[in-house]
């Protein structure tokens, strides 16, 4: 089973912004584009911070001080260092990476750390605008026969706005919360209700034998 990676659902034209961009062009590029934030790239492409729209406000915020800055870049005012993703990462990688962080947006980078797209909130959560259908066709090919090595039959799999069904019954108890767990990673499901049974129970503990007469 594989996970969509980045690579897949970034974003390849990446409006971004040099060091020496000044204030004012950055935020026409933002409001241009209509996005929160973009990368920040030396002359070779190589990511340098990013910068948000959270950045330049908080900037104009502290402009109480004794003497004006000068003239202000995007290299004044962008986070640095950046964090970055390479685009063969997973998408549930990178949505942690995001999480912990604290991230809107990743550049996504190549082996020489060079821009070569960008992965937001809304390209990660593209993966759960699967069809039904091909959720469905996942389950039963590469979990219920490849994976467990059960007849497509054993398991009947229903798919319903990502919500995935599982009825019917496989060999072993151990298998149920394994075949449950490896639906529930899977790219664009959302739930999954189980009401799968079992042919044996292989958690049962055999029941001791007791001796009598002495040892």
């Amino acid at each position: 089973m594989t996970a969509h990676i980045v690579g897949e659902v970034m974003t390849r034209d990446v409006v971004h912004a040099r060091r020496t961009t000044p204030f004012k062009e950055v935020v026409q590029l933002l409001e241009h584009h209509r996005i929160s934030g973009l990368p920040v790239v030396d002359a070779d492409d190589k990511v340098l911070g990013v910068l948000s729209g959270s950045d330049l406000v908080r900037n104009q915020a502290h402009r109480d001080g004794p003497a004006p800055p000068p003239s202000v870049t995007a290299g004044d005012v962008m986070s640095s260092p950046a964090i970055t993703v390479h685009p063969e990462q997973t998408v549930p990688d990178a949505a942690r990476l995001m999480e912990r962080r604290g991230v809107e947006r990743l550049p996504v980078v190549d082996e020489a750390d060079r821009l070569i797209g960008i992965a937001t909130r809304r390209d990660l959560l593209r993966v759960f605008l699967r069809a039904d259908d091909d959720i469905r066709r996942q389950v039963t090919e590469e979990i219920v026969v490849t994976a467990m090595g059960l007849p497509s039959d054993a398991v009947r799999v229903a798919v319903r706005d990502g919500v995935v069904t599982l009825d019917g019954r496989v060999e072993a108890r151990s298998q149920v919360p394994e075949l449950v767990h490896a639906v529930w990673r899977l790219d664009g499901v959302v739930g999954v209700v189980n009401g799968l049974g079992f042919r044996i129970d292989d958690r049962e503990s055999p029941t001791p034998s007791h001796r009598t007469g002495s040892p």
